[in-house]
């Protein structure tokens, strides 16, 4: 009897931790996403499965989002194709995921004009401290709620293609 008992309180601890569990890490079992689009006037972002739309999503950018980014500290965000190439688990904004910019021709014409390129955009959530005001926020980067970096981020695998349009 005691075994009985103890094994059914075991049973509904592990049902109710599994319910209350309130982690950032989602499965995704839907259609893989081969290609992510983002039209920084619209600020709208879509996740392509082939040519198909699986989801699309209202964005926040740099401050300054008008032309593509050529210099760090000028508040835009870049234009142009990038890769998925790091997926952040431990984000100061929740979660993130890295594009790939600067690119080698965008770090010459920097270096060119005596500047830097810039770096470390992400698409990521608002955690914490960082929430975003206002319509564009960030330093350059691509920004979502927490909830919906969480399912982008179950989503998106590193090496998926974005394509950043003005």
């Amino acid at each position: 009897m005691q075994r009985r008992t103890l094994l059914s309180g075991l049973g509904a601890m592990a049902l109710l931790s599994a319910c209350g569990d309130s982690s950032k890490f989602k499965n995704y079992e839907g259609a893989p996403v081969t290609q992510i689009q983002v039209f920084k006037k619209d600020r709208k972002m879509y996740l392509f499965s082939g040519d198909q739309i699986v989801k699309t999503y209202d964005i926040a950018l740099g401050g300054q989002p008008v032309g593509p980014k050529q210099f760090e500290g000028d508040g835009k965000t870049p234009e142009g194709v990038y890769y998925i190439d790091w997926r952040n688990p431990n984000s100061a904004y929740h979660l993130s995921l890295r594009v790939s910019y600067p690119n080698p021709q965008q770090i010459s014409f920097a270096e060119s004009q005596g500047r830097k390129p810039g770096g470390d955009i992400f698409i990521h959530g608002q955690a914490g401290a960082n929430k975003g005001r206002g319509k564009d926020w960030t330093a350059g980067c691509i920004a979502v709620n927490d909830k919906q970096i969480e399912e982008i981020y179950s989503m998106v695998l590193t090496g998926t293609p974005i394509f950043i349009y003005p």
